[in-house]
C-alpha cells in the first residue's frame, strides 16, 4: 500500500501529510519558475503542434485516406475544425473548476496528456470519419484542460507581470502554429500520412518526461521551509499557518497588509489580522468581537459564503467583453485554418507544403506577445487591444484583392497576412491578461470573495471557453462562406467581425491596470484609520 500511496502521490503532485518525508529528487530545480513556465509552454505547444500539424494536411488526406469526394473535403475540414473547437468549449470551465478544487494542478495536466494520446492513435488509424470526429473531440477537451490549468499555473507561479507571462504562451502557441503546419505539409508531402504521426507521438512523450519532472512551488514548499511563496493560492495560507503557529507559542503572528489578497502583496501599511486572532481566541474558548454581536459580521459573512465565484466573474461586464474579444479573435484567425490552405490550393495550384509554409505569414509575428503583454501591464488592456481589432478591419478587406495566379497577388496576400498576424497579436494577448486584470480587480474590492484557493482556473477555463467557442463558429463561419459566395465575400465578413471585436473592447473594457494591492488614491487623514473598503 505504500508503494501504490508514493505512486499515486508523484502522478498526482499532491503534498504529501507526513512532514517528515524525504524531499524529492533536485526538488529546487524542479520547482523553480523556469520550470513551470518551461512546462506549461511545452505544454501549449504540444496541444497548438498537434492541432495545427494536421491542418495543411487534411484536405488531401480526407480524399486520400478516408476516400471523400473533392466536393465533400471543404465542409468536412470545417467540421472537424469546428469539432475540436466544441469539445474544447465544454470541457475547458470544467478543468478550470477541478483544478480550482484540486490539491495540485499537476494532476490534471497529467489527464490532458491521456486525452491527447487517445486522440492521436485515433486521428492516425482511423479511416472512418466517425473515428476522426471522435479524434477531434478528445483533441479538444486535452485542449482544455491544458489551457485551462497551465494558464492558472502560471499566474499562480508569476504574481507579477502578468501579461509578459501571457506572452510566453503566446510564443508557444506561435511556434506551434508555425512549425506544425510547415511540418506537417512536407512530411505528408515527402513520407506520406502515418510519418507526421511519428512526430507527434515523440513530442507528446517528451511533454509527459516535463510534466512529470515538474514540482508546483505550493508543493515544493513543504520541503523547502524559507521560499517566499510566489503562487496567489498559497500566500494567505502560508500567513495563516504561521499565525497560527505564532499564535501558540506566544509570538506576534505576521500582519497581514492592507490590500493584500489572495493574488499578490499589497502595500506596507498596517492592518488587523483577523483570521490569526479569530483562531487564537477560538483557542482560548472566548469569541472574537464579531461573533459576540449577531448584528456586526455575521451578515457580511454570511453574504460573502454564498457568492459563486463563477457568477460574480460573469456578472463583470469588463469581464464580458474581454471574453467577446476573444471570441472574435479566436473566430478571426481559426476561420483562416478552414480556409487557407484550400484557397492557396485553388487559387495558385500549391501542394501541402506550399499551403504549410502560408501560415509562417500569419504566425510569426506572435514572438512579439512578450512586448505586448508588458504594454498590457503598463498601460492597460484597453488600447494595445482596441488598436489590434482596428488595424485588422482594413487588412481582411484588402484580402478580397487576392485573385490571380500572379507574384504580385503572392506577395501581397504573404505581406497582408503577416500584418494582420502582428494585428491579432494584439488584440489577443492584452485580453488574455485581462482575464487575471479581472480577478485581482474583485478580489480587491472584497477581499476573500474567491476563497483561498482562488478562481484562476475559473477564469481561464471561461477564457478558453471563448477562445473555443470563436474557434468554433469561425471555421463553419468562414468555410462556408468561402465554398459560397466565394473569397471575397469571406473577407469582408470577417471584416465586419473584426470590428465589432473593436467596438465592444472600446466601450467595455477594462481601465489601466494596477497591482493587487497599491492605491493610486490612498486616504488621508490619521494613518491609524482603517481603509473603508474593510470596514
Amino acid at each position: 500500500m505504500r508503494v501504490l500511496a508514493t505512486i499515486w502521490q508523484f502522478l498526482s503532485g499532491a503534498p504529501q501529510a507526513g512532514a517528515a518525508s524525504k524531499p524529492p529528487f533536485l526538488l529546487e530545480q524542479r520547482s523553480s519558475s523556469f520550470t513551470i513556465i518551461l512546462t506549461v509552454c511545452l505544454a501549449i505547444f504540444t496541444d497548438i503542434f498537434f492541432y495545427a500539424l494536421i491542418v495543411p494536411v487534411v484536405p488531401f488526406s480526407l480524399t486520400v485516406q478516408v476516400g471523400l469526394g473533392e466536393d465533400r473535403v471543404q465542409a468536412w475540414t470545417a467540421i472537424l475544425l469546428a469539432c475540436y473547437s466544441g469539445a474544447l468549449f465544454v470541457a475547458s470551465p470544467l478543468a478550470g473548476l477541478y483544478a480550482d478544487h484540486t490539491s495540485s494542478r499537476r494532476w490534471p495536466l497529467l489527464l490532458g496528456l491521456v486525452a491527447l494520446a487517445a486522440s492521436t492513435l485515433l486521428l492516425c488509424f482511423g479511416r472512418a470519419v466517425g473515428l476522426l470526429v471522435l479524434g477531434r473531440l478528445l483533441q479538444g477537451v486535452a485542449a482544455g484542460i491544458v489551457w485551462s490549468v497551465g494558464c492558472a499555473l502560471l499566474v499562480d507561479t508569476l504574481d507579477t507581470a502578468i501579461g509578459v507571462a501571457i506572452g510566453y504562451v503566446g510564443i508557444a502557441m506561435s511556434v506551434g502554429l508555425i512549425v506544425a503546419p510547415i511540418v506537417g505539409g512536407a512530411v505528408y508531402h515527402a513520407a506520406g500520412y502515418y510519418a507526421v504521426y511519428y512526430i507527434a507521438f515523440g513530442i507528446v512523450s517528451l511533454d509527459i518526461l516535463l510534466r512529470l519532472f515538474m514540482i508546483e512551488k505550493k508543493v515544493a514548499r513543504q520541503w523547502i521551509k524559507d521560499e517566499k511563496p510566489d503562487s496567489a493560492t498559497g500566500s494567505n495560507r502560508d500567513i495563516e499557518q504561521q499565525a497560527e503557529t505564532a499564535g501558540n507559542v506566544g509570538v506576534e503572528p505576521p500582519k497581514t497588509q492592507v490590500g493584500a489578497t489572495s493574488t499578490g502583496a499589497g502595500p506596507t501599511e498596517p492592518s488587523v489580522d483577523k483570521e490569526g486572532s479569530q483562531q487564537r481566541d477560538a483557542e482560548k474558548g472566548e469569541q472574537p468581537p464579531e461573533a459576540q454581536s449577531p448584528s456586526a459580521g455575521a451578515a457580511p459573512s454570511s453574504e460573502r459564503s454564498k457568492l459563486r465565484p463563477v457568477l460574480v466573474l460573469v456578472k463583470s461586464p469588463r469581464l464580458l467583453a474581454a471574453l467577446y474579444g476573444l471570441f472574435a479573435q479566436a473566430g478571426i484567425m481559426m476561420g483562416f485554418d478552414a480556409v487557407l490552405a484550400l484557397f492557396v490550393k485553388e487559387t495558385f495550384g500549391w501542394n501541402s507544403t506550399a499551403a504549410g509554409l502560408m501560415f509562417l505569414a500569419i504566425f510569426l509575428p506572435g514572438f512579439i506577445a512578450p512586448g505586448v503583454g508588458w504594454l498590457a501591464d503598463r498601460y492597460g488592456a484597453k488600447w494595445p487591444s482596441f488598436g489590434g481589432f482596428v488595424a485588422c478591419v482594413p487588412l481582411l478587406v484588402c484580402l478580397r484583392f487576392v485573385t490571380e495566379d500572379t507574384i504580385g497577388h503572392k506577395v501581397l496576400l504573404c505581406v497582408l497576412l503577416a500584418v494582420l498576424g502582428c494585428a491579432l497579436v494584439f488584440s489577443n494577448t492584452p485580453l488574455m491578461a485581462e482575464i487575471t486584470y479581472v480577478i485581482d480587480e474583485k478580489e480587491a474590492e472584497t477581499p476573500g470573495i474567491f476563497g483561498e484557493k482562488g478562481v484562476y482556473g475559473i477564469g481561464y477555463g471561461l477564457f478558453t471557453m471563448a477562445f473555443a467557442l470563436g474557434g468554433t463558429i469561425g471555421p463553419l463561419f468562414a468555410g462556408y462562406l468561402h465554398a459560397g459566395p466565394g473569397w471575397g465575400t469571406m473577407t469582408w465578413a470577417v471584416a465586419v467581425w473584426a470590428a465589432s471585436g473593436a467596438a465592444v473592447v472600446f466601450f467595455w473594457l477594462g481601465r489601466k491596470h494596477t497591482k493587487l494591492g497599491t492605491d493610486t488614491n490612498p486616504p488621508t487623514g490619521n494613518a491609524s484609520e482603517e481603509p473603508s473598503a474593510l470596514a
